[in-house]
């Protein structure tokens, strides 16, 4: 019998979920659910076999959308008791220095998961509650929590740590953990074969580029920077959040807009980057207005292309060099514009972009410069699902580091 994990992304009032084969990587079944605890209707979809199923009703919480879920399974398809399940796999954002490495879901590490809150308001609470819910609806599976902060615990401490004052930044945990640290990881992982060099000594830079966005640099596949920080607002400029940006800011807007930290914080994770610059976080629409030219949307993509050449250069110099760079997530897999307009500001350091390839639209891995550009230049597909349906299974299996072993 195969053997399966599912693996759950539970955000504020959504969860997103996978059942993702181990020998073949698949993904044999998915859905979606929306609008949890909100007053109007919430929406389900679940997917198998080419077919969609949708229903919308109200869902007040996370564990009514859960048992829901799991009653599709049984309904449509593939049945979870016939599955092979081996594990549940819960994405976390933060696990703060708590979690360098994935975890077993016990009383002990949920209420961790929960104290984490402060460094990801949005994201923790929410997960330790699906993974809550999992546990008392599965009770006979392992569930397990995969933190997408563990893979930049690795960090140099010269990189992880900000120049702020030593007592407070210890006081207060501030450090730079990272985001987006399972399709590093993952895409990383995939590069070397993908080029035919070996890991051992290989300098890359890995662009997650969607609506959220992050960098990062890898010598022989461990990390040593990455753009996000405390939070995931630091770094690349999103669809929604400003990126890097002077913190003195926020004093400004304090002192002479009067804006409160919660307007603060709104303005700058949810209505800055492209969003607050054209009205628009999806940079397919920002092509539609560039077209049509609105000078907005041309300078938000001029200052988008620039904000990322800015980190390859910094990651190259850090490194020494750069021998590839990869291109993964929504933008990254999907946009040939943005990749064009890096590749051609790179073309002085004799990067070569294979402009026919680079149009192709394609769900595979592949190389998309000239066999005698100085860097390669990749897109590789980002499999979030399959790094955590791996993780977790290896730790239902073997156990955490800290410790805990399943048992029924």
């Amino acid at each position: 019998m195969a053997k399966t994990v599912l693996v759950i992304n539970s955000g504020s009032s959504s969860i997103k979920y996978q059942l993702v084969d181990l020998e073949s990587g698949e993904g044999l079944a998915s859905g979606l659910v929306e609008k949890i605890g909100e007053p109007s209707d919430g929406h389900y979809k679940h997917e198998f076999n080419g077919e969609k199923h949708e229903l919308e009703e109200p869902i007040p919480d996370h564990e009514v959308g859960l048992k829901r879920v799991l009653g599709f399974f049984e309904e449509y398809g593939p049945s979870l008791k016939n599955s092979g399940i081996v594990a549940v796999g819960h994405r976390v954002v933060q696990g703060g220095s708590v979690f360098p490495k994935p975890a077993l879901v016990t009383d002990k590490t949920i209420a961790q998961v929960k104290n984490l809150a402060v460094l990801a308001p949005l994201h923790n609470g929410p997960e330790a509650t699906g993974a809550e819910v999992m546990r008392a609806l599965l009770p006979d599976t392992p569930q397990v929590f995969v933190f997408d902060s563990s893979f930049f615990f690795q960090l140099p401490k010269y990189a992880s740590t900000y120049a702020l004052n030593k007592e407070i930044a210890d006081q207060y945990h501030i450090r730079r953990y990272g985001a987006h640290g399972t399709s590093h990881e993952y895409v990383g992982s995939q590069v070397p074969d993908l080029i035919g060099k070996p890991a051992e000594g290989l300098k890359q830079i890995v662009l997650h580029i969607g609506n959220g966005a992050s960098a990062s640099a890898q010598i022989s596949g461990k990390p040593v920077e990455t753009s996000m920080g405390l939070t995931p607002l630091e770094g690349l400029v999103m669809g929604g959040r400003t990126g890097d940006i002077d913190p003195a800011v926020v004093f400004h807007l304090i002192r002479n807009a009067h804006m409160s930290v919660d307007e603060l914080d709104t303005l700058f994770n949810k209505h800055s980057g492209l969003m607050g610059m054209t009205g628009h976080g999806d940079m397919r629409e920002i092509h539609k207005m560039i077209a049509a030219g609105d000078e907005n949307a041309k300078l938000a993509l001029d200052v988008y292309v620039h904000r990322i050449v800015g980190y390859i250069g910094n990651y190259a110099a850090q490194m020494g060099g750069v021998d590839v760079i990869t291109f993964t997530a929504g933008v990254g897999e999907n946009d040939e514009i943005v990749r064009r307009m890096v590749a051609h500001k790179l073309s002085p350091f004799g990067v070569k972009l294979d402009e026919k390839k680079n149009d192709t639209r394609s769900k595979e891995p592949r190389i998309i410069s000239e066999p005698d550009s100085k860097i390669t230049l990749c897109i590789i597909p980002t499999n979030e699902e399959l790094s955590i349906a791996r993780q977790s299974a290896t730790i239902a299996d073997q156990g955490d580091s800290y410790g805990n072993t399943f048992t029924k």
